[in-house]
């Protein structure tokens, strides 16, 4: 007699059921900190999942009722969030080293990253020394920025003849896609940084495609949090395996131009004189006797393009929509280029004589974080936060926004206001070494290495675009959709077009 299939998946669904409890009942005598009560076996996770918003707004609409510290039952994961500055400062600051390490990834994630072989993912100890040492040195520090003046410059200019352009294009009527615009110059720059090559604009399109193509395919999924359902997802991770193919035979053959080139000096004479893939070919790495493979080299260079490429762009979205919504943001801003840099281009060495350009860049990052989530921590050790039990393997989840619209730290933190840091008053040290008020890079011992770098993008980019253009609305006297969604970053739900009126 053939079963209902009704009656076969409920009754599979009742074993996994019954063996993921058995491995994720939680200990009655821990005090986790308070969370909405979850279903058996699943938690939390089917609720979030089906609440229909993204998971952003979801923890947002949880803060009023349990308060700062929350917990979540994900599967087989238990997530505690953070959104209150003391909170955040005793995990990561007074309690550093605990907080320090990364939780377990998937393997779909262990794959791409070869084994946590990366600054962002690697666990608390001497590779990820190592690895954030070379990274922050050799390639980060302010005299190795310094030696890609050139290459910022080049970007520039062609981001303006991009936007000029697409602008006289009759289908676009004078309007530009900011967003795209923005990710395709901080990507040149970034891919010239990374393997000190030249590249023609199809090839880099491609590889932009390739990048993005990654960042999906690690996308959070069920068998993420639920591990007896990996067997339902293997065409999911046969996909995987094939995007990470295609991202290897991809960048291998710019990695072996680089080391011939090196190998060769004068052999290619697009090469530049020094690339962050210099710095990997002979890395010593604490613990291991043999350099990077090429796959590890794959992975490492795909994490300094993509962690530096869409934060940047993003930022410099949300501050063209700023622009458009308070005209007066933007002539301030020009009308202080003018008086510091006269009728040339501005240059990166302007910026620090700009107080109005820093104090727009500091406020933009306090609003409008590139993303909403820290990566995420885990503990190395059982550790009590807040009073509550914080059990090893954790997920720490940091919430930014909830420590940059803070009322009790921020005065009117709803407004967009600049001149909170110049007239107003009110500071903020974005590496929170004096002090916690706003953190869009993440705090502690694994903030972003690259805050220097992407600061300067964000300010040199901002500072040409409103010194070429006027930015206005499109359509003609529309309003401005400060809506939210998440991609790989938090980006505007409807992404910005604007008019560009070039300046006389």
């Amino acid at each position: 007699m053939e079963l209902p299939s009704t009656l076969i998946f409920t009754t599979i669904t009742l074993i996994v059921s019954a063996v993921i409890f058995s491995l994720t009942r939680p200990n009655s005598r821990l005090n986790l900190p308070p969370g909405p009560p979850g279903w058996p076996i699943v938690g939390n996770l089917f609720q979030v999942a089906g609440s229909g918003k993204p998971f952003f707004q979801y923890v947002r609409d949880l803060l009023p009722k349990y308060g700062p510290i929350i917990t979540l039952k994900m599967g087989t994961r238990t997530m505690i969030i953070l959104s209150q500055a003391d909170l955040v400062h005793e995990a990561l600051i007074e309690k550093g080293q605990v907080f320090a390490t990364r939780p377990a990834e998937n393997p779909t994630r262990v794959v791409f990253s070869c084994n946590k072989f990366t600054v962002n993912a690697a666990l608390y100890g001497p590779v990820w020394r190592s690895l954030r040492r070379n990274m922050v040195q050799n390639a980060l520090s302010s005299s190795k920025l310094r030696t890609f003046r050139e290459v910022r410059v080049t970007a520039m200019d062609k981001l303006v003849d991009r936007l000029k352009a697409e602008a006289e294009t009759a289908e676009n009527g004078g309007a530009v896609c900011v967003l795209k615009n923005a990710r395709f110059a901080v990507f040149c720059i970034l891919l010239s940084m990374c393997f000190g090559v030249e590249m023609d604009e199809k090839t880099i399109e491609e590889i932009d495609e390739m990048m993005k193509m990654v960042l999906i395919t690690l996308d959070p999924r069920l068998d993420d949090y639920l591990p007896l359902l990996r067997p339902f997802f293997s065409k999911k991770r046969k996909l995987a395996m094939e995007v990470r193919e295609r991202q290897i035979a991809m960048l291998v053959p710019f990695i072996e131009r680089r080391r011939a080139a090196i190998n060769s000096p004068g052999s290619d004479p697009t090469a530049a004189e020094f690339s962050y893939l210099d710095t990997l070919f002979d890395l010593t790495v604490d613990g291991r006797k043999d350099p990077p493979t090429n796959p590890e080299i794959v992975t490492l260079c795909s994490e300094f393009l993509n962690g530096g490429t869409d934060t940047t762009a993003t930022a410099v979205e949300w501050a063209i929509a700023r622009f458009i919504e308070t005209p007066a943001i933007q002539s301030r801003i020009y009308d202080e280029i003018k008086s510091v840099v006269g009728e040339r281009k501005v240059d990166e060495k302007d910026i620090e004589k700009m107080p109005y350009l820093n104090a727009v860049v500091k406020e933009l990052l306090r609003k409008h974080p590139p993303t909403y989530f820290s990566l995420t921590h885990s503990v190395t050790e059982p550790v009590k936060l807040g009073g509550y039990d914080i059990p090893t393997g954790t997920n720490v989840e940091i919430f930014i926004p909830g420590i940059g619209e803070d009322p009790k730290i921020w005065t009117d933190p709803e407004r967009f206001d600049p001149d909170r840091f110049l007239t107003g008053g009110e500071s903020a040290d974005i590496t929170g070494v004096s002090g916690l008020k706003m953190i869009p890079f993440g705090v502690g011992r694994r903030i972003c290495p690259g805050l220097g770098m992407a600061t300067v993008h964000v300010s040199l980019m901002i500072g040409r675009m409103v010194q070429e253009f006027e930015w206005r609305s499109w359509p003609e006297n529309s309003k401005v959709d400060f809506s939210e969604k998440v991609e790989f970053t938090v980006v505007m739900k409807n992404t910005l077009r604007a008019m560009i009126i070039p300046r006389v």
